[in-house]
């Protein structure tokens, strides 16, 4: 079993930034693909950014490229999204996902593990 709590989400006015973390327990956490994915309100969860298990290789849906990076720390377990530039649109639920592969996906149900996920809120 996997364990995921992600952290670091609030309230900041467009153009601020953010940086949301997840942690990781349970497993050995080099083994997972994970991915941030968000849900808006009233809005289907979406694929925000994923990474292979080396930080080699990562994956963005084209609304945050050039302002959010994903990256990892497998000696610490962790899991960042650095978000920058932020616009009232990047409101919603941020989700950390880990998936035990070694391709990024970015369906929801290829992912097996979730967080409870944190609030980021982006005023105009």
């Amino acid at each position: 079993q996997v364990q995921l709590v992600e952290s670091g989400g609030g309230l900041v006015q467009a153009g601020e930034s953010l940086r949301l973390s997840c942690a990781v327990s349970g497993r050995t956490f080099s083994n997972y693909v994970m991915g941030w994915f968000r849900q808006a309100p009233g809005k289907e969860r979406e694929f925000v950014a994923g990474i292979n298990w080396s930080g080699s290789r990562t994956q963005y849906t084209d609304s945050v490229k050039g302002r959010f990076t994903i990256s990892r720390d497998n000696a610490k377990n962790t899991l960042y999204l650095q978000m920058n530039s932020l616009k009232p649109e990047d409101t919603a639920v941020y989700y950390c996902a880990a998936r035990p592969s070694v391709m990024i996906q970015t369906r929801i149900s290829e992912y097996d593990y979730w967080g409870q996920g944190t609030q980021v809120t982006v005023s105009s």
